[in-house]
C-alpha cells in the first residue's frame, strides 16, 4: 500500500507543479482544482471532489458540513488553498481529515505561490509500516 500511495503522492506534486505552471497565481481554489483533478484523471487517478465527510460523534454520525477538496484513489486527501502563506489551521485541518476519513497521506496545496513547490505541503497521518516522514512537513520537490 504504502508503494501505491507513494505512486498517487508523485502524481499528486507532479500534476500539481504543472498545472500552476500553465496557469500561474492569482485564480480562484475551484479553477486549480477542476484543472488538477483533469490532470489527475489523465493519470488514470480515481479524482472525488468535494466529498461529504461527516463526524463520528459516539453513537451518531453527524453532517456538520466539513468537505474534503479531493480525494484521490480513495487514498490521499487534497486540500486546496489561495492564501499569502499557510498556516497552523490549516495543518489542523488536512490532519483532522485525515483521522475523520482514515487516510494516511494528505497535501496542502497553496497556489498563491510564485513557484508551486514553495506552496506544497505534504501530511502523514498513522502511516504504517516506518514513517520517514515527520507528522507534516514542507515537500521538497
Amino acid at each position: 500500500m504504502s508503494e501505491n500511495i507513494e505512486g498517487i503522492a508523485t502524481d499528486v506534486v507532479d500534476s500539481a507543479i504543472k498545472v500552476h505552471r500553465a496557469l500561474g497565481p492569482g485564480l480562484l481554489e475551484s479553477a486549480y482544482q477542476h484543472c488538477l483533478a483533469f490532470e489527475l484523471r489523465k493519470r488514470n487517478h480515481h479524482v472525488l471532489t468535494e466529498v461529504a465527510l461527516p463526524i463520528q460523534y459516539e453513537s451518531q454520525q453527524i453532517d456538520a458540513g466539513y468537505r474534503i477538496d479531493m480525494l484521490i484513489d480513495n487514498l490521499v486527501i487534497i486540500e486546496n488553498k489561495v492564501v499569502e502563506s499557510l498556516l497552523p489551521i490549516h495543518d489542523a485541518q488536512i490532519l483532522t481529515y485525515l483521522k475523520l476519513k482514515e487516510c494516511h497521506l494528505g497535501f496542502l496545496l497553496n497556489w498563491n505561490v510564485r513557484l508551486m513547490k514553495n506552496g506544497i505541503r505534504r501530511a502523514v497521518y498513522n502511516l504504517p509500516g516506518p514513517n520517514p516522514y515527520p507528522r507534516i512537513k514542507p515537500s521538497s520537490s
